[in-house]
């Protein structure tokens, strides 16, 4: 099964997913929501640095794993939502992938759902 890194595509306004491998986007999952299983969150510190320095985003933080699913239906997802962990990635005020409502960093997850510039987990460690 191949890996795929996932970020939120600016100019699209999708998520893009590009081969860990090769370093390709697969133009096949441009998508608004993707399901990934053995999760990694990645950032690179120098991407964010550039981000600090030049006060403009670019691609530099995702979430590594393997797609299980794209173009999911969000009433799918709704029953789950209960146990799910909210996460957010803001280069200005952290460093990693953090959750939500404590701040707490966030390395890797059993499972992540993202959806439409959302980011939600199970087995957050």
């Amino acid at each position: 099964m191949n890996r795929y890194f996932c970020y939120y595509n600016l100019h699209k306004h999708v998520f893009s997913s590009k081969n860990v491998k090769t370093g390709l986007v697969d133009k096949d999952l441009y998508s608004t929501t993707v399901k990934l299983v053995d999760c990694v969150f990645k950032v690179s510190e120098a991407g964010r640095q550039r981000v600090l320095k030049e006060q403009r985003k670019n691609v530099h933080a995702g979430v590594v794993g393997n797609i299980i699913a794209v173009n999911l239906s969000l009433d799918d997802l709704d029953d789950q939502l209960d146990e799910l962990t909210e996460l957010t990635y803001n280069p200005y005020k952290y460093d990693s992938f953090v959750v939500k409502e404590t701040g707490k960093r966030v390395e890797t997850a059993d499972t992540v759902y993202l959806l439409k510039k959302r980011v939600f987990a199970k087995g957050v460690r």
